[in-house]
């Protein structure tokens, strides 16, 4: 069957080379994304003006705060999926299936609906300047039409990466990608749409991608093929979706809110360190999705295994991936260290915003690999079903220790470099307690299974 091609059996033979044919279109779809949101700044910044830029870049926390709560179920879909289909239990997987596409029709309308209404009062209440506040207003409540989209696409989306297929959501991120950047050419400029424009022609591209998506699961032939009339909240299959996502999407949510203390206390350097660190943020992106690619790899790959009760294989996923993402973190972060002159003179030439990013970069870059093990770690305890203790260990570390950071430690020398000191310290706390949460879990998990078993063999 052509199909079984983009599928991944990831509870035998080799690792290696199969998480590595999993994570690389993984980085590639990220890194499309990465381009295509540049795109977007780019033709609303050179075709819209100033004021239509400001507009479309200050939305950035509001959007995130609300959609990350709900992708963050989007965790707890890969898990329960991958776990019932490395178990071989197709009918639960059909069931969970099913269960989660109605959940993302759902949460969609009702993350659309509040991002819609709630648009202006929210950005007001952030400090939206007056001459920037309606557009931005116009931005995000059609960006939120897109919303039911979007969230059927990475439910979508976390289904097939749980069979092991990254491939296809590639293809269809692709797609969406240039229907995006041809939409945005052809509403801003020939049509003078300006913000409205860019932010009709996200919302297009993302209904594009969710039929993609919806296509592929209908005609699919295997146990996780999407049929309309069978969609149903399975009791069974909704809370452990729940119970794993919720908390990641939490995570994530409140991580934007530490990010907004953290660029509070870059603006305090001015329009110029400002313009730097932006810039360099945007380079970091580029190493960030590697990294969290393996992170993703670790938790489809650990939780079929779990599912399968191929316990033995838990150590060495973690440890290949592990490797990994610090591979990637110190090769790929150094490499834009070294080479940040090259890089920062793509967003300006100024040397005074290259000085500042270079600053940034080489606190940051040079110690990145540190938020991959931290969230590599992180994803394994969600495949194991602790999704709320890695969450509580992450805000307490990269957080609240961050926002502590800010206020003790950086008054005392209000420089650049004590600033950005603040991520490789708190990744590097985080990732250490994540890993004694690793070890005593996975012992806990190993004892279990290893006292079931007798009952097990006895009751065959």
């Amino acid at each position: 069957m052509a199909e079984k091609r983009y599928e991944m059996d990831m509870c035998s033979g080799p690792l290696l080379s199969k998480i590595l044919a999993f994570t690389l279109p993984l980085i590639l779809s990220s890194m499309l994304q990465l381009l295509f949101n540049a795109a977007d700044v780019i033709v609303v910044g050179r075709y819209a003006g100033s004021t239509a830029l400001a507009a479309v870049g200050s939305t950035g926390a509001l959007i995130n705060l609300i959609v990350n709560l709900f992708m963050g179920l989007s965790v707890g879909v890969s898990v329960t999926v991958a776990r019932h289909y490395g178990a071989r239990e197709y009918a639960d997987v059909t069931t969970a299936v099913h269960t989660a596409i109605l959940m993302s029709l759902i949460g969609g309308i009702a993350a659309g609906a509040f991002g819609f209404f709630m648009a202006k009062p929210l950005l007001a209440l952030m400090g939206s300047p007056a001459d920037v506040i309606d557009q931005a207003a116009l931005y995000v409540r059609i960006y939120f039409i897109g919303m039911p989209a979007s969230m059927f696409y990475n439910f979508g989306s976390a289904v097939l990466r749980a069979v092991g297929d990254t491939k296809r959501p590639l293809y269809y991120l692709s797609a969406a990608g240039v229907l995006n950047v041809l939409l945005n050419l052809l509403f801003v400029i020939r049509f003078s749409m300006g913000v409205a424009g860019v932010a009709l022609a996200t919302s297009i591209s993302q209904y594009l991608s969710a039929a993609l998506i919806a296509i592929c699961l209908m005609r699919s032939e295997s146990c996780y093929r999407l049929h309309w009339d069978e969609l149903a909240l399975h009791k069974d299959k909704a809370l452990p979706i729940i119970r794993i996502g919720l908390p990641a999407g939490l995570q994530s949510s409140i991580f934007a809110i530490s990010n907004v203390v953290i660029q509070s206390s870059i603006n305090s350097f001015g329009s110029i360190a400002m313009a730097g660190s932006a810039a360099a943020a945007n380079i970091e992106g580029f190493v960030y999705v590697s990294m969290n690619s393996v992170a993703q790899a670790s938790l489809s790959f650990a939780s079929q295994n779990i599912g399968a009760r191929r316990y033995e294989r838990i150590s060495k996923i973690s440890r290949t991936c592990l490797l990994l993402a610090a591979l990637f973190g110190l090769v790929l972060g150094n490499g834009v260290y070294l080479l940040h002159d090259t890089f920062l003179r793509f967003y300006s030439p100024d040397p005074a915003v290259i000085e500042a990013g270079a600053l940034r970069l080489s606190v940051i870059c040079t110690t990145y690999f540190l938020c991959g093990l931290m969230d590599t770690l992180a994803c394994i305890l969600r495949a194991m079903g602790k999704s709320l203790l890695p969450m509580v260990v992450t805000i307490i570390g990269a957080c609240g220790l961050r926002v502590l950071w800010i206020y003790t430690v950086f008054p005392l020398d209000r420089t650049f470099f004590t600033l950005f000191l603040s991520y490789p310290i708190t990744w590097g706390v985080t990732a250490a307690v994540h890993a004694v949460c690793y070890f005593f879990t996975k012992r806990t998990m190993l004892r279990r299974a290893q006292a079931s078993a007798p009952s097990e063999a006895s009751s065959t």
